[in-house]
């Protein structure tokens, strides 16, 4: 039986992750910060979990070392981009450190690894496309705008460094914005839902109405890493997980209001604006499709449809 050891695995994709390769029959190891009353893992018995910070690079060898896994699927980082411009430093030796000390224990303590399956981000393109009908693909050029986006961005250049340098087997998986959560009210889909949900003749107040974003349901991000695991073909290469469409805020705000039949007023430019904000993000996933017969399979109305129906029944 193959052994991934899944980071992560407490979070929104790393959760869906986690059940799919129980299915699929691979020995899941899940590495995750100790926290205090969490006990949304155990929701399998087959799930074997092991603690340490990503930083506790003593720590996360000594995991590696005993673990001895053949792939390792790292999604774990502090990802809200708002939350990276004033804790800069956290989110840095969180992201940037923990994916060295990561994958510098894959390379150093288990001689048959295989593959080591990272998850970038859009956000690494940052300010690379102004007008919505552009689309960004893997050799747009990346021009981070945010701490978060940095540490990204650190993370893939130095796992390609590994991989010039020691033939390392990386593969980065840029997803788009993926929306989708079943446990986080906080960003602008799940929020924006919620609150319509709560409220359907009060008010939402909302930010920027003109930012322009590539929305990926979770299905199909969780699909996209799935077909990536243990592809030769992916081995070496950055492959995006997008749709192909860019919708502004204001436009998914309105086909959210639709949906749920909310009536009230939404209340633009009325949340904290970020230092530097990214003004469009649409991706290109020919080469998803390429290298992996992966394309999207949810329109934006279709997941918002199922989105809207899970919190409808929370």
């Amino acid at each position: 039986m193959e052994k991934v050891l899944l980071t992560g695995a407490t979070g929104f994709i790393g959760r869906e992750l986690a059940k799919k390769l129980l299915e699929r029959g691979y020995e899941v190891h899940a590495l995750e910060r100790y926290v205090t009353g969490r006990y949304n893992l155990d929701y399998d018995a087959n799930l074997i979990r092991h603690y340490a910070n990503l930083t506790d690079y003593p720590a996360i060898r000594h995991i590696v070392k005993e673990v001895q896994p053949d792939y390792c699927i790292h999604t774990a980082a502090i990802s809200a981009v708002s939350f990276s411009y004033d804790h800069y430093i956290e989110v840095n030796e969180a992201n940037y450190l923990g994916t060295i000390n990561l994958a510098e224990s894959c390379y150093r303590d288990v001689p048959h690894f295989k593959q080591f399956l990272f998850s970038g981000t859009s956000e690494e393109y940052g300010l690379a496309l102004e007008k919505k009908e552009d689309k960004i693909n893997e050799g747009t050029e990346l021009k981070p705008n945010s701490p978060y986006a940095i540490s990204k961005v650190a993370s893939d250049l130095y796992l390609r460094y590994m991989g010039m340098a020691y033939n390392f087997p990386y593969t980065i998986m840029r997803a788009y914005n993926t929306y989708g959560r079943m446990d986080n009210r906080h960003f602008f889909i799940e929020r924006t839902v919620t609150n319509m949900l709560k409220d359907p003749k009060g008010k939402v107040y909302l930010g920027d109405p003109d930012t322009v974003r590539d929305w990926v349901y979770a299905d199909d991000h969780v699909s996209g890493f799935m077909l990536a695991l243990g592809n030769d073909r992916a081995v070496g290469e950055t492959i995006q997980l997008c749709t192909g469409k860019g919708y502004t805020t204001k436009e998914t705000a309105e086909l959210i209001a639709k949906l749920t039949g909310f009536k009230g007023e939404i209340s633009w430019h009325a949340t904290p604006q970020r230092p530097l904000d990214a003004r469009v993000l649409v991706g290109d996933y020919s080469k998803a499709k390429k290298l992996l017969g992966w394309e999207p399979k949810y329109g934006i109305e279709e997941g918002l449809k199922k989105t809207i129906e899970y919190w409808k029944g929370r």
